[in-house]
This record gives structure tokens, sequence and C-alpha cells, in this order.
């Protein structure tokens, strides 16, 4: 048996943001056009107004200023709301295994790696672009990586169910060195047009480099990992292959975009989520007080400071859980790597921090890491 360790993070952050303030003109702008089109159902009561958005409303409910993303005009244009991205031809790379390349390279580079010392890729994300080929395997190609590859779909908790399945392979010896790597296109499946969520999600991608103990002089060796999932339909997206084979397929259904019921949402997932990390740290022996960092899925403001409380039993210390999401938004399975990538050099040999993503499924991941 190997010990597996986190050697090397890289992030890739897309050329275009959107502030709160473009967001909500964009959203009003929408809403207005809407509103007066519909006047007259409106005032029979056979319609209902779409409310107004701003600023103040979107911060006090998630702690959210603005969000990268990879095309900033088709979502700020009231008459379209969703991103405009190019037509690829089937021999250029595709746009989720571009940017997954670029963190990648980072991710390799820090740890002084090539792509072909790589025999294990995973792309984990929320939405793939395509069914197959596996958007893993492409970027397997373009790394000039060896071994095998292949694609994970586990909502928001993505980056940790694969880091947990890249670390298992290292530990038994299949594998010497994976990248585990997050590609988030996320506002290709929000809906832009939804008050209650058309801020919530950004784009980005990461990557985590893997690889035996043993072989790297000095990284982030993972303890030990755990996740779990329990069915639950508040989150939730149903747009698929099957799409057209429905009376509907062809019409715009809002629950072909990412849907959620935000008060069970957080009434359900924080017990479970703080359950799971203080039920993990117990398996580990490892006591609240010995973690000098939380790095947290960046969701929501509120619930990642109820999850430190629960965690900590007080109000965490600034650094103790650090939060990227006023910058990037919701990223999905990529935030709580932005975390760590961001927010682990000043680590000391010995300290010790715990990785945590949650999301649709619902589903939990958790990685307990020591810096050496």
């Amino acid at each position: 048996m190997f010990t597996a360790a986190i050697t090397g993070t890289g992030v890739y952050t897309p050329p275009e943001t959107i502030t709160n303030e473009e967001l909500v003109e964009a959203f009003n702008a929408y809403a207005d056009r809407v509103n007066a089109e519909n006047a007259d159902a409106i005032a029979a009561g056979e319609a209902e107004a779409i409310p107004q958005s701003s600023t103040e409303f979107i911060l006090k409910a998630s702690g959210i200023e603005s969000r990268y993303v990879m095309n900033k005009s088709g979502v700020l244009d009231p008459a379209r709301m969703y991103p405009a991205l190019r037509q690829r031809s089937d021999d250029e790379p595709g746009i989720m295994a571009e940017m997954a390349l670029d963190a990648c390279q980072k991710a390799l580079a820090q740890a002084g790696r090539k792509g072909a010392e790589v025999d294990l890729v995973i792309c984990a994300a929320s939405n793939m672009e395509r069914a197959y080929p596996a958007i893993a395997i492409e970027i397997q190609k373009l790394l000039g990586a060896t071994g095998f590859a292949f694609d994970m779909n586990v909502a928001c908790s993505s980056a940790t169910f694969g880091i947990q399945a890249a670390a298992d392979m290292i530990r038994t010896g299949s594998v010497r060195r994976a990248l585990v790597v997050n590609p988030e296109i996320t506002s290709g499946h929000l809906e832009w047009r939804d008050r209650d969520c058309h801020f919530i999600f950004g784009d980005v991608a990461t990557a985590t480099l893997l690889e035996r103990k043993e072989d790297a002089p000095h990284g982030f060796e993972i303890l030990s990992t755990r996740c779990a999932t329990e069915f639950s339909n508040n989150i939730r997206n149903n747009n698929g292959f099957l799409r057209r084979t429905r009376p509907d397929g062809v019409v715009d259904r809002r629950d072909m975009q990412f849907m959620q019921e935000g008060r069970k949402v957080f009434k359900e997932v924080l017990p479970m989520v703080s359950a799971h990390i203080l039920g993990h740290l117990a398996e580990d022996g490892i006591a609240a007080t010995d973690l000098r960092r939380l790095w947290l899925h960046q969701a929501n403001k509120t619930m990642n400071d109820f999850i430190g409380r629960k965690v900590l039993g007080r109000d965490p210390e600034p650094g103790e859980q650090p939060n990227i999401l006023q910058e990037f938004a919701n990223t999905s399975s990529a935030g709580s790597i932005i975390a760590f990538a961001r927010y682990s050099d000043d680590m000391e040999p010995g300290d010790k921090g715990l990785i945590c993503s949650f999301g649709a499924g619902y589903s939990v991941g958790s990685v307990i890491v020591v810096k050496y």
C-alpha cells in the first residue's frame, strides 16, 4: 500500500466578469419587457409580474459580488440571457478540455511534473458538454498523459469524490500519479431569467494533482477521505439525452436548467454536512481543534458560516474558513478547490485541514489532509 498526497493545484479563470450591478441591470430590463408584454394578463390576475432584482438582495442572499463567465454578452442580453459560445469542429479541442488543460498545466508546474508522468485523468464536473467520447480522455490526449481516463458527475461534490477515487487507486498501486480536473461552465445550466437564482453561478476550471507521497518531497498527505449520498429532488436539472423522446422535448421548459428548493436545501443539507464532517473527524481520531483550516464548498456564505460554527463549536476566526464566492460565485465542484489553491500556501508541516464539497444528490465528500 502507498500513501496518496496532493502535490499541486491549478485554477483557470475565464477572461470576463459580471458584477452584481451589471447582472441586475440586465435582469431588470428583461423583467420590464416581459411585464410590459403581459400587462393585461397581470392586471387581470391571470399572470404574476416578475419582481425586480437588486444588488442588496443578491449580497444578502448569497454573499456574492461578482462572477467569471466564458461569455458575458449573451448573459447580459435581455433578449437572450444565456452564454453565446461558438460551435467548434470535432477536430478542435472542446471548450471544457481547453479550460481543463490550462488548470492541469498549472497544477503540474506547481509540482514540477509533466503531463507524460500522469497515468490517470478524472474529469469530475456537474455537467459535460457531450456524452462521449469522455472529456477526460480528450484532456489526457492534450496533456500527453498515459494510462486511462474517465468522466465523473456527482454535481457539486464531484471534486472530492474524484479525489477519493484517485487516492484509492494510488493507495492500491494501480496508478502512480493522477489529475482530478473540474471544468465548470455553470453559466450554461443556470436560468438567468429566474430572480431567485440568476446570481448564483460562475465559470472556472480547477485541477488537483495527486501522487504517491513517496515520490514527492512536499505536499499535503491525504489522511483519509469520506463520501456519502442521499437521494433528493430539491436540487435538480432534468435536461439529458432523452429530452427529444418526450412529447414536450422541444419546449423551453424551466426544469431543463438548474432548479432548487432553496429553503429545503438549507434545512436539510446543513445538518447532513456538519454531521458528515464531525463523523469523519471522529473516525480518524482528529478533534476539530486540530484543524487549522476548512476549505468548504462555495455555494452560500450563510451556509458556510453555519457549517463552520457547527464543526468548530464557535465562530470561525479570520482565515480558518476562507470564502472565495464573493469573487467567483458558486462554481459547483470547483469551489472548494479554488479555496484550497488560494489559501494553503501558508500551512506549516504538521498543519491539518479539511476539504469538503456538497450538493445535489444530496452528496457530500470530505478529504482530511496534513502538510508535510
